[in-house]
């Protein structure tokens, strides 16, 4: 004699979203995404957890870290952004990051360094209000609150201290 019950996908995704369990979950993440053939990114995680049954908010987290290489045209690794924590809406595509977060532009080499970062991956966008580090081949830069293109070339330091180098045409 057998018995089973069965269950819509609907009834599982409800009973996932009432009890605040992930509708999936991974361990030690290696994703590339490709935009027309070729690498754009590659995402390293050793934990992942999926929560897009979340009706109103969907977002995905990354409870032990993520390590972000965006990749420039010429296939070489341009941005690389890591940090302790991370989580990611789906809906707005905004991604705050916690914990040790370092962020190195490898051509200009630069590097942030901040506890907290939110990032607009729709407008290629960071920003943080927390206290930061910006480090430059001619200067270093502390404050609290800094805001940039993703790629770190374009930047706004607030409340800062430290010694900026600029030539005439900066100014």
């Amino acid at each position: 004699m057998f018995f089973s019950c069965t269950n819509s996908k609907k009834e599982v995704r409800d009973f996932l979203a009432d009890k605040n369990l992930p509708v999936g979950s991974a361990v030690n993440i290696y994703h590339i995404h490709k935009d027309s053939g070729r690498i754009s990114s590659k995402t390293k995680a050793p934990v992942f957890y999926d929560y897009s049954n979340r009706k109103d908010h969907p977002y995905s987290e990354f409870p032990k870290g993520i390590e972000i290489v965006t990749i420039d045209k010429n296939g070489i690794d341009s941005t690389t952004i890591s940090g302790n924590y991370a989580l990611t809406y789906n809906k707005t595509k905004i991604s705050e990051i916690r914990g040790n977060v370092v962020i190195t532009n490898h051509t200009n080499q630069t590097i942030l360094e901040t506890n907290q970062l939110f990032w607009d991956q729709k407008e290629h966008y960071f920003f943080t209000e927390d206290g930061f580090r910006f480090t430059t081949p001619e200067s270093e830069i502390n404050g609290f609150g800094f805001e940039s293109s993703e790629d770190l070339t374009k930047w706004i330091a607030k409340d800062i201290t430290g010694d900026i180098e600029t030539t005439q045409k900066d100014i």
